[in-house]
């Protein structure tokens, strides 16, 4: 059944997000241009200074007990820092996921729109330590922006959220992680507490191709169940006009998921990046 009561918080978190690309792109033509190289490399930090907007497009399959659901959906990723002063920054990284879905069990049928709103802060100092080590560390935010009951979880969550990494000789590596506990929300859905750990590992060529692996591994608490996707990509940078881009393809593999509800199988993902380089 649709909600009618969060369509506001809908309309808003709309908003929101437009609002946040709009400013990815007004603030680009004040930012001085950087090497395709440092461009190439800060594109792979989570909380590199660099404002951009990624639109991530995935696909899962052999959805449900009877493995004949599917799930597509885009993600709109903005990533914007601020300057805090000479030493730390705060990067602000939200995800808002437009969701296409269908037959996640029986009798479910078809749904699509908007899902539940995850927001990241990282505190991040602008120089790496001495051992060249980048990290942030901050609070998330699960907002329950979805616009139907099988989008979304209908809580409100928060806890901590956390980002680790080192870049050298071509090669990014490091590990982001957070954990959600539900705050509030609907009392007759299930409660949230989740584990996110997202382990990545990456080169870039000399001619901007990076080829990377990561899993964006969750375990659910309440349910004691892991969901393991393995993902294999390559991305490319390029630039179109004015306008830097990082194209990525892949595939993904679920070494684990629910029993009886998560994907099976092989999946897909395709990211375009707008980057806007200080």
């Amino acid at each position: 059944m649709r909600k009618t009561t969060i369509k506001t918080s809908h309309q808003q978190s709309l908003i929101a997000a437009a609002c946040l690309a709009a400013l990815a792109i007004a603030s680009a033509d004040a930012w001085a241009q950087k090497s395709e190289e440092e461009i190439a490399k800060a594109a792979q930090n989570p909380v590199a200074a660099m404002i951009s907007l990624p639109l991530q497009y995935n696909y899962d399959q052999n959805i449900g007990p009877l493995e004949d659901g599917y799930k597509s959906y885009i993600n709109v990723q903005p990533v914007i820092p601020f300057s805090l002063n000479e030493d730390w920054n705060l990067i602000s990284r939200t995800i808002v996921p437009v969701i296409w879905q269908s037959d996640l069990f029986p009798g479910a049928g078809s749904q699509s729109g908007i899902g539940d709103t995850t927001a990241s802060l990282f505190f991040s100092p602008k120089k790496p330590t001495s051992g060249g080590w980048i990290w942030g560390v901050g609070p998330v935010f699960y907002l329950p922006t979805a616009s139907d009951d099988l989008l979304g979880a209908d809580k409100w969550g928060a806890g901590p959220t956390a980002v680790f990494l080192k870049q050298e000789h071509g090669f990014t590596y490091g590990a982001l992680m957070n954990h959600i506990w539900s705050v509030g929300g609907d009392s007759d859905r299930a409660d949230i507490s989740n584990t996110f750990l997202q382990p990545f590992f990456s080169y870039t060529t000399k001619t901007h191709t990076t080829f990377a692996v990561n899993t964006e591994s969750s375990y659910n608490w309440e349910t004691e169940q892991w969901s393991v996707p393995i993902n294999l990509l390559v991305k490319q940078l390029v630039k179109v006009g004015e306008q830097r881009l990082q194209l990525t393809a892949g595939a993904r593999y679920w070494a684990d998921s629910p029993d009886n509800i998560g994907p099976q199988g092989w999946g897909a993902r395709f990211e375009v990046s707008f980057l806007f380089p200080k």
